[in-house]
């Protein structure tokens, strides 16, 4: 599986952002995808998470201002963050997990810069 992000750049606070994340590759077999961030200094951490079958979450310090969702091709992934707050300036990293039996593989996208900043 291989991942491209993009859609990141400077938007100013109580802007919003949709940042993308085209898979290729073994598409079909991923279980979940996720989006993950890493502000300078800090663990990485994860912001949102889908499954294949459509469940979603936001973590907590997103939630009420985050979307994560998948289109029907399952080929691209999205994150829709609204209100944006300068501590949500990180870099953010597509995940895919593919679980096959006796392991879990992972794998990331090359990141994408989001500078929350007036």
């Amino acid at each position: 599986v291989q991942l491209q992000a993009s859609g990141g750049g400077l938007v100013q606070p109580g802007g919003s952002l949709r940042l993308s994340c085209a898979a290729s590759g073994s598409i079909f077999s991923i279980n979940a995808m996720a989006w993950y961030r890493q502000a300078p200094g800090k663990e990485r951490e994860l912001v949102a998470a889908i499954t294949s079958g459509g469940s979603t979450d936001c973590a907590d310090s997103v939630k009420g201002r985050c979307t994560i969702s998948r289109d029907s091709a399952k080929s691209t992934l999205f994150l829709q963050m609204n209100k944006l707050k300068p501590e949500d300036t990180a870099v953010y990293y597509c995940n895919a997990l593919l679980v096959v039996p006796g392991s879990v593989n992972a794998y990331w996208g090359q990141g994408t810069q989001v500078t929350v900043s007036s």
